[in-house]
């Protein structure tokens, strides 16, 4: 367990969030897939499995070396890079001053989408990304270290940018979106069971488990199902993508139409966790 080097990178992130005096290791990463598509691409599986081992490959030799430092406070700083919870909270909670800053947290067009509809995208990047963003980094960063942490960073990266079912990337994304459905199918079913607990409404897994399991997304579902039945809300439904209009269920039975308060109830459960996981890294720290 890594449990000193996770309580530094968790802490770190909540005080200072991104370093901006440094290119971030998750832009490096995107300018590496860049050069590799645009050098590369061929609407090929194993081309795609390619950009994954050569990417896998040069992270694991960069960062191996840093990980056996040994200097759990190195180690931590270097770690909260990959760790987006400060970065996240904000984003969103910006949403509610600049409702156009939406379109920079979410796939979907978002030209034409109401104000209820830029909320209910809010709240759903917010509590998906808890997911990717949070809970899934510091799990594998307390299973197997900093070349853990990176290595989930690299696929997950690889999938926000070649995991799309189209025209030009159903092959050539393939072995990254699978790769990224495995390795999130606990850490979202951990973050909705975190919401759930959060907002003490643990009694709604089972219907968490049935909502979550609606979405054509093997692992984002969970969080925004548990997220929308905390809040009493209807999350999910049809949605624009690419100029056409997609039909994704409905998550939770509650209101349709998102009020800005809903956002700030959903931003209010940050402090809970922030309590919930230094205790528990500390605790395992002590162990």
């Amino acid at each position: 367990m890594f449990a000193d080097i996770a309580l530094i990178a968790y802490v770190t992130d909540r005080i200072v969030g991104e370093f901006r005096f440094i290119r971030h290791p998750v832009a490096l990463m995107g300018d590496f897939i860049t050069a590799f598509e645009k050098r590369f691409y061929r609407d090929s599986i194993v081309r795609g499995f390619w950009l994954v081992f050569w990417l896998l490959a040069t992270v694991l030799a960069i960062i191996y070396p840093i990980s056996v430092i040994g200097n759990p406070w190195i180690l931590g700083l270097i770690a909260s890079m990959g760790i987006a919870g400060k970065m996240l909270h904000e984003s969103v909670r910006n949403v509610l001053n600049d409702p156009q800053s939406i379109r920079y947290l979410v796939s979907r067009d978002t030209e034409n989408l109401s104000d209820s509809d830029i909320r209910k995208a809010a709240i759903e990047t917010y509590a998906e990304n808890l997911s990717d963003g949070v809970i899934a980094p510091l799990f594998y960063l307390l299973v197997f270290g900093l070349v853990g942490l990176f290595l989930y960073k690299a696929i997950n990266t690889l999938d926000s940018m070649v995991g799309y079912r189209n025209e030009r990337y159903e092959k050539f994304g393939k072995v990254s979106a699978r790769l990224d459905d495995i390795l999130n199918y606990l850490p979202s079913r951990i973050t909705a069971v975190i919401i759930l607990t959060l907002f003490g409404r643990l009694g709604r897994l089972d219907q968490t488990w049935h909502y979550g399991r609606l979405h054509e997304s093997p692992n984002a579902g969970y969080p925004i199902a548990a997220m929308a039945l905390c809040l009493d809300l209807s999350l999910g439904g049809p949605t624009p993508y690419f100029g056409k209009m997609k039909e994704k269920p409905y998550f939770g039975t509650g209101r349709r139409e998102i009020t800005a308060t809903d956002v700030q109830d959903a931003l209010a459960l940050q402090g809970k966790l922030d309590i919930l996981l230094i205790l528990l890294l500390g605790a395992g720290v002590l162990l």
